[in-house]
């Protein structure tokens, strides 16, 4: 058990909360002592109840959120390759093996979200060539 981290981060929606672990607490138990909490959103730390934070305390959740900023900007992007794969393969669906009853249930859907789509490509790709001044 010696090699665990200093610090365990529980990942929620918009950060995580900050324990401070104890690998040689009672009973040779892993302790887990809450010490903050922090907010990728706005870049908020919070000290847990009346405690206060040691500047390695700061250092490690801000490197935490550095790092989880990146990672979650590579997941989306990779969300968005996904994306395109099964736009592909939703069209090879739709011309080989869609039946006419399963095509009326999604056309519409699929079409108004393509359109939606492709006019902010457009719309973006416009605004990036267009001539500053």
């Amino acid at each position: 058990m010696s090699d665990l981290p200093q610090y365990f981060f529980r990942v929620r929606e918009n950060g995580a909360f900050v324990f401070r672990l104890d690998p040689q607490g009672r009973s040779r138990r892993v302790e887990m002592d809450q010490i903050a909490s922090a907010n990728i959103r706005n870049g908020e730390i919070k000290a847990h109840g009346t405690r206060a934070l040691e500047p390695e305390d700061i250092r490690a959740i801000e490197v935490w959120m550095t790092d989880r900023q990146a990672t979650l900007a590579a997941r989306e992007i990779d969300d968005i390759y996904r994306a395109v794969d099964h736009l592909n393969l939703t069209a090879q669906w739709a011309q080989a093996r869609a039946s006419d009853a399963q095509l009326e249930a999604v056309t519409d859907q699929l079409l108004l979200a393509m359109h939606d789509l492709r006019g902010v490509l457009v719309r973006k790709q416009a605004e990036r060539i267009a001539p500053e001044g």
